[in-house]
């Protein structure tokens, strides 16, 4: 069990294995959405457990997106229902990071600018929200070339807001 949830995703052999998986992300989908509705309510006892907070949130995304980034290169064989399993989970997790960036919270990754512009970096957050559920959609189509064009779009709303606020 433990090597299925281990790494990128991919469909187990036998139907226990896959019922299995099955169920473990559907009880992910459900935690993370109840998590993802009260993002704005989240608080944290120390200015770093909101830095490892979004840090952990943007590495989980980078780890699923760029699953599909690989298919989408050709890097990795197409399998259109590891892409929409992968895109679901970037689709969740991309309303948890903006809550871990508030006053008192400077530091990690994040370059002295983005405490200075919250309202561009909102705007950025939105954008990215919205391309990364049209990938959802795409990526439950199974067609790769949509899959490709919405993979593109929400790939450049990242690199917009990396290039402006995250240190190297």
């Amino acid at each position: 069990m433990l090597q299925a949830l281990s790494g990128p995703l991919s469909y187990p052999s036998t139907s226990q294995e896959r019922q299995m998986k099955k169920t473990i992300l559907s009880t992910l989908a459900a935690t993370t959405l109840v998590v993802a509705a009260s993002a704005q309510a989240v608080s944290f006892k120390k200015p770093e457990d909101a830095v490892k907070y979004r840090q952990s949130t943007f590495s989980v995304m980078a780890t699923h997106f760029g699953d599909i980034g690989a298919m989408v290169k050709g890097d990795k064989p197409f399998d259109a229902k590891v892409a929409a399993a992968n895109a679901d989970i970037v689709a969740t997790l991309s309303a948890l990071p903006w809550a871990a960036f508030g006053p008192g919270t400077e530091g990690g990754k994040a370059k002295p600018a983005i405490w200075k512009e919250m309202d561009k970096v909102k705007a950025g957050a939105d954008e990215f929200q919205k391309a990364a559920a049209a990938l959802k959609t795409a990526a439950a189509s199974g067609n790769l070339d949509n899959i490709k064009k919405a993979f593109a779009a929400t790939q450049k709303t990242c690199k917009s807001c990396h290039d402006s606020y995250k240190d190297k």
